[in-house]
């Protein structure tokens, strides 16, 4: 093993009606006034935030609710919620729902902790937090892994700007995980939800550094367990066995476990966010819409690790005279599965139309930092690269 440092210190509390002991855990943290961060209507109207008010009545916890979280969550909201919470004393943040709602919690925790910078700042690299409020969460959707991760990603309607930041500040301090609450999601976004479960471990499963024997096998067993009962989840939305797997390996796929002793590739991300910024796609629709674009790109870098790929995930076959052929077959395999879950895998699919120069042009260069940085470790990649990757996807 490499070395490296792990941290994962959010409480996971999982199981069928978790949520119902809700007020009893944020008393033990300490909380006095909660706001209740939420995206839309569904959480009203399947009784959640109900059954969630009234486990905070019983302990005598106060709250708010601060609802209008939409997917690729914006900075506008951010900064309303951080007035409301300010203007009503708040000292616990509360997420109900998924990946948007969790880093729209994270960001209005970070503006609250820390008054004297912009919140923008924090997220665009230019200022460093040194607190945040506490975060905990009642997870809805299995996909982005925020509830237990560093992460958090938010857009800036001026400029359509994604910015991630990671920070442990940011962890959650709790995570209550009812796989139940999962069960009325639409096929397209249980869907969406497994495809970036799948990428956050891929990511970093692909990376430079070797040697990590334990964690590639974590993260491969990660992989085959995800797309073994997210066709389960597909095929019937109400099997629990099938939910509580694929919602266990969200998180275990972004706490970092997946990736100790390596640095990672993140470079799909990175290509997706910049069309999520410009064109408001679904996250996981966007990343199966690329990522099989970068591996055609980046796959001669490091064959046997594609190889390895392909054999320890999807079963391949090693060709004994052409080991390439296997490293694509393992391409291909990824590409047949999110194909199975009616997700896209090109830009025409993913709805953007056929891209023109422009849009290109500026996606690219504003995911390489506007030509002054790289993206990615396994292939390093250039704005001239992504500009590629971008043109090969743009079928």
């Amino acid at each position: 093993m490499n070395s490296f440092e792990f941290y994962s210190p959010t409480k996971v509390i999982f199981g069928k009606g978790t949520e119902n002991n809700i007020g009893k855990e944020l008393k033990e943290w300490g909380a006095t006034k909660v706001m209740l961060h939420f995206g839309g209507k569904s959480a009203r109207k399947s009784g959640l935030l109900d059954r969630i008010e009234a486990s905070l009545r019983d302990v005598g916890i106060d709250y708010i609710a601060f609802g209008g979280v939409v997917p690729n969550p914006r900075l506008s909201l951010v900064r309303e919620g951080t007035e409301l919470c300010r203007k009503e004393k708040v000292d616990f943040l509360l997420a109900v729902g998924g990946g948007s709602v969790i880093d729209s919690a994270k960001a209005i925790a970070l503006a609250l902790a820390n008054p004297d910078i912009d919140v923008w700042d924090i997220y665009s690299g230019k200022e460093l937090p040194t607190n945040c409020l506490p975060v905990g969460v009642v997870l809805t959707i299995a996909a982005a892994g925020s509830e237990t991760s560093s992460s958090s990603v938010i857009t800036n309607e001026k400029g359509w700007l994604k910015k991630g930041f990671n920070s442990n500040l940011t962890r959650p301090k709790f995570a209550l995980m009812n796989p139940e609450l999962t069960y009325t999601l639409p096929p397209y976004q249980t869907a969406s939800g497994i495809v970036d479960i799948m990428m956050h471990t891929i990511e970093r499963y692909f990376c430079s550094e070797k040697g990590n024997e334990l964690t590639d096998r974590i993260a491969e067993q990660v992989l085959r367990n995800t797309i073994r009962f997210g066709k389960m989840c597909m095929e019937n939305p109400h099997n629990y066995k099938a939910r509580s797997e694929v919602m266990w390996s969200g998180s275990i796929s972004h706490n970092h476990l997946t990736g100790l002793g390596a640095k990672g590739d993140f470079s799909g991300h990175a290509i997706e966010h910049e069309l999520g910024g410009m064109f408001d796609v679904t996250h996981g629709a966007g990343l199966a819409a690329v990522w099989c674009w970068w591996a055609r790109y980046v796959v001669k870098t490091d064959t046997n690790r594609f190889v390895q790929y392909a054999i320890n995930v999807w079963d391949c076959v090693l060709d004994p005279i052409d080991p390439s052929v296997t490293a694509w077959e393992g391409i291909k395999k990824t590409e047949e599965f999110f194909t199975s879950l009616d997700m896209p895998i090109n830009l025409s699919q993913l709805g953007v139309g056929t891209l023109n120069d422009s849009q290109i042009e500026e996606m690219a260069n504003k995911c390489c930092q506007f030509g002054k940085g790289t993206i990615g470790s396994l292939q390093p990649l250039h704005v001239e690269d992504v500009k590629r990757i971008y043109h090969m996807a743009n079928v």
